[in-house]
């Protein structure tokens, strides 16, 4: 009876029970065109005491280290791996390719035993049992039938245990490719004997061949195993601390990817070498660890997950795993070659984009109107704003909602641009619908507030936080986009309305001041004016908490009124003067009049200049007396202002009370109506209306 060594311990250098031997030897690929991960045959379970309980006496296995010190191979103290293929080669330029030489040299002419390769078997010195066995049954296949039957029986025994240990210990290759380098290297000697073995025993020209005893196919095993250990590695959770705030989605993500990325750092840097190409080494563990990935990931976008962990695994399918993964320049070079694909297919992706986006842009939709209900609730309160370098301030909302969604399309950005993009557009729907509530509610309350202590202020820091979401949608949303011009549209709207009312007051406290001036028959028109100055200042300062641009565009609509109104008294027909000298007079202080009010509008910041000519001009044609040089006047002052009509012109003239019919025909035949059109910001005669 032999004597037979225990294989039921766990570890490289015994048989797991449960794991080690449990792979059926003559399986074969169903389909070699699939994948790796789809040929590799399933694991039946049979462990190395249940192979060995039939007629084996047990012994103990000698105390014997498992990892001696290795030439061949080493670990960096970085935790590199050195080359142990490489290192191989030197030895057996060396005194170890001696011995290797001489040991083939006896294994041909001596027929090995079966105790010989027992008790190398026992010393761990696998590849030198392995060429022993492999002699034994060549050996065996030349001689008689005479015995034939248990010589058979026991290389077959033997072979057992020769692959339960070696492929106990490729089972644990990522482990061992850093710990034990050179025991996995002879483990990846011995399968590569095998397999050529089994490639001699297939090839017509081989001398010995051992049929009855090949081929073992140690190579489809190697498969099997090598996705076994995947699979244990990938589902292993002892080693990974949990990280807070992090689902279960989330814990068992990231310890997938960070076990693969490891493991196939290992494979890439310390394993691959071992092997020749045609095992594909690298590209079968990556195919392996991927298809478990992405089964995984299949799993988790097919169940019911919360918003934060649709968003985590976007992540990882969009940007952590096809980018992460390839930081490692050795590990990048490598997955190029694979090319393993995405983690989930195409339309599940996209349905959990569609889910993110929805949910994404509902959350952010309902935070906005929370905080628009606030600011207005604060406006209620009645306590004036604050100021922030002399302007009223109300940027709480402003800042909020710009910081929303600014964030939310960030976070899309950064699982992928596509989805960014698609976030940004449905956010900026979402702003120009917000806005309109905003639009709604200013409007509401402009009418129920004014009996507020700090009503104006109040509407000029609502005004001032329109210009924050213009800079922001300005400069933050494309051309193209046709929600850009409604929310421009809108905070125009309401920009406008609140400066309206702002002036409503002046311009009501102005049209009295005005009436003077055709009461008196334009004597004391310097008095009136300074009248009109005095109290269009007391206004102006309360202006200045406006912010630009909307402090100058108010004082410029200032400026078109103060003129505007001194046309209209000039057309009111009230007064008629006969005399030159009367009419030179009041063209002095028309002029007058017109200088003061461009010095006071241009100090106060106005940057209206089309505007300073038009009291002039009017001044010089009551001055003019010669019938050409006021036609030459009319057809300048037409040109500077071509919204003046004939009735404007006729209104105007009947200050000029010394023109006969005809001459006055004559003039007014200079200044057709016409339809010519003219920018908004040089309208001035087209808005007074004449009774």
């Amino acid at each position: 009876m032999l004597k037979m060594l225990p294989f039921s311990q766990s570890g490289p250098f015994g048989i797991r029970n449960g794991s080690a031997g449990c792979i059926k030897v003559n399986g074969q690929l169903e389909n070699p065109a699939t994948s790796v991960a789809e040929q590799v045959p399933a694991c039946p379970g049979s462990s190395g005491d249940e192979i060995w309980s039939r007629n084996q006496e047990k012994m103990s296995e000698r105390p014997e280290a498992a990892g001696r010190t290795s030439r061949a191979s080493s670990i960096t103290s970085t935790g590199s791996c050195t080359s142990a293929g490489d290192s191989l080669e030197k030895g057996k330029k060396g005194i170890k390719g001696m011995f290797t030489t001489a040991f083939k040299k006896m294994i041909k002419t001596r027929t090995p035993s079966i105790k010989q390769i027992m008790d190398l078997l026992e010393k761990h010195k696998l590849s030198d049992a392995a060429l022993l066995l492999i002699a034994l049954e060549k050996s065996v296949s030349s001689k008689s039938e005479e015995g034939l039957n248990t010589r058979q029986q026991d290389i077959e025994s033997i072979s057992e245990i020769l692959k339960n240990k070696v492929f106990s210990i490729l089972k644990d290759s990522v482990l061992l490719a850093r710990t034990n380098p050179e025991l996995l290297q002879q483990a990846v000697e011995v399968l590569k004997e095998q397999e050529k073995e089994d490639q001699n025993c297939l090839s017509d020209n081989s001398p010995d061949q051992n049929v009855q005893f090949r081929p073992r196919k140690w190579k489809e095993l190697w498969m099997a195993t090598v996705k076994e250990s995947v699979e244990t590695r990938m589902k292993d959770t002892s080693h990974t601390p949990r990280t807070e705030n992090l689902s279960s989605v989330g814990q068992n993500l990231l310890r997938m990817g960070k076990t693969m990325k490891e493991d196939l750092t290992v494979v890439a840097k310390c394993i691959r070498h071992l092997y020749p190409p045609e095992f594909n080494v690298f590209g079968t563990y990556a195919e392996l660890y991927h298809h478990h990935f992405a089964s995984e990931a299949k799993k988790a976008a097919e169940s019911q997950l919360e918003d934060k962990d649709v968003y985590l695994l976007l992540s990882w399918v969009h940007n952590i795993y096809p980018k992460d993964m390839r930081k490692d320049p050795v590990l990048a070079e490598e997955l190029e070659k694979v090319k393993l694909g995405s983690l989930l297919p195409s339309s599940l992706s996209k349905e959990l984009e569609r889910k993110y986006l929805e949910s994404e842009e509902a959350t952010i939709k309902n935070s906005l109107n929370k905080c628009l209900e606030k600011e207005i609730e604060r406006w209620k309160e009645d306590k004036e704003p604050e100021k922030l370098n002399g302007h009223f301030q109300s940027e709480l909302l402003a800042i909020f909602v710009i910081q929303s969604i600014y964030n939310g399309q960030k976070r899309a950005k950064e699982v992928s641009a596509a989805l960014g993009e698609e976030l940004s557009h449905r956010l900026s729907r979402e702003l120009a619908a917000l806005l309109r509530s905003y639009k709604d509610a200013f409007e509401d309350f402009k009418e129920k507030g004014k009996k507020q202590v700090h009503y104006r202020p109040i509407l000029i820091a609502n005004i001032n936080n329109c210009g924050n979401f213009r800079d922001y949608v300005e400069k933050n949303m494309a051309e193209n986009d046709d929600n850009k011009d409604r929310i421009l549209s809108t905070l125009g709207d309401i920009e406008t309305s609140g400066c309206d009312v702002l002036l409503q007051q002046l311009f009501v406290q102005l049209k009295p001041i005005y009436k003077k001036f055709t009461e008196n028959k334009w004597d004391c028109s310097n008095k009136i004016m300074d009248e009109i100055i005095k109290t269009t200042s007391k206004h102006i300062s309360e202006l200045q908490t406006l912010k630009n641009p909307f402090y100058n565009a108010t004082i410029e609509k200032i400026h078109v009124r103060l003129v505007r109104d001194y046309i209209v008294r000039l057309l009111k027909k009230k007064v008629g003067l006969k005399s030159a000298a009367q009419q030179q007079n009041l063209a002095q202080s028309i002029s007058k009049n017109a200088a003061e009010l461009e010095a006071f509008c241009t100090k106060n910041g106005s940057q209206a200049t089309w505007l300073n000519s038009a009291l002039p001009k009017l001044a010089e044609i009551i001055r003019l007396q010669d019938i050409g040089a006021i036609k030459i006047e009319v057809a300048t002052l037409a040109t500077a202002y071509p919204d003046i009509r004939r009735r404007h012109l006729e209104a105007f003239l009947y200050i000029k009370a010394n023109l006969s019919r005809g001459e006055l025909k004559s003039i007014l035949s200079y200044l057709e109506d016409s339809t010519v059109s003219t920018p908004p910001s040089n309208l001035l005669f087209s808005s007074i209306n004449l009774s």
